[in-house]
């Protein structure tokens, strides 16, 4: 196929929302998942998918460094290429590479005035302005929610969407709705929640958010062999 007529779809489009987005200007999603689950390949294939689109993803890893995520980014677009028939898989990605930058911080040394300097460094002399960013490794469970607060404001401040991994935990207790009972102060915060649940061979990709449009025909999984979003049969 060739790459200059290829456009990836969002496959979160099958949930019915009407933006390819998703998430709204300003909005924030999480992704929720125990270690190991897959929720930092879902983040790639949000990446990827804007970064086809022409817009700027700004990865910020909290616990990976620069080399381990491109080797993750790189191994999900040789996937996707297989997939779809990606003619000149190596010189397509040159062409979208220029819309990715990673940044990484360490745990213990993340605040939210570190992440506002940073981007203000970034935007300002012109180096690169994010249409989305992904914040993948932050510590939700020791996070004030005045915190998550913040990181909305950030959000609003740049028109940027921003999604984060959320790590879950077999045995803690949830809800009715799946959702951890320590998450429930903070989901109102959120625009979107997904939620990926192992069952079997198979990975669902669910939708917590309360206005979710759930459809069902149109379900998601991850394919346990790539790791790539794919509809259920």
């Amino acid at each position: 196929m060739p790459t200059e007529n290829f456009k990836l779809r969002n496959p979160l489009k099958v949930f019915g929302y009407n933006d390819e987005d998703i998430l709204p200007k300003g909005g924030i999603g999480a992704v929720l998942a125990r270690a190991g689950i897959g929720k930092t390949s879902f983040l790639v294939q949000i990446a990827i998918t804007a970064m086809h689109g022409n817009k700027n993803v700004l990865h910020v890893s909290l616990d990976d460094s620069v080399k381990k995520i491109s080797i993750w980014y790189k191994e999900v677009y040789h996937h996707i290429s297989e997939q779809y028939g990606i003619q000149e898989e190596n010189r397509n990605w040159e062409r979208i590479l220029p819309h990715r930058f990673i940044l990484t911080l360490k745990v213990d040394g993340f605040s939210i005035p570190r992440l506002e300097e940073r981007l203000n460094d970034l935007t300002e002399q012109d180096i690169f302005s994010p249409d989305i960013i992904l914040i993948d490794g932050y510590p939700f469970e020791e996070q004030p929610e005045e915190t998550l607060a913040d990181l909305k404001r950030i959000a609003d401040k740049y028109s940027a969407r921003i999604w984060f991994t959320v790590r879950t935990h077999r045995h803690e207790d949830t809800g009715p709705d799946d959702i951890p009972v320590w998450f429930k102060h903070i989901e109102s915060l959120f625009d979107v929640i997904i939620q990926l649940k192992p069952d079997g061979k198979k990975i669902h990709v669910r939708n917590l958010s309360k206005d979710a449009l759930q459809s069902k025909k149109s379900l998601l999984f991850l394919d346990p062999s790539t790791m790539l979003l794919k509809e259920s049969k």
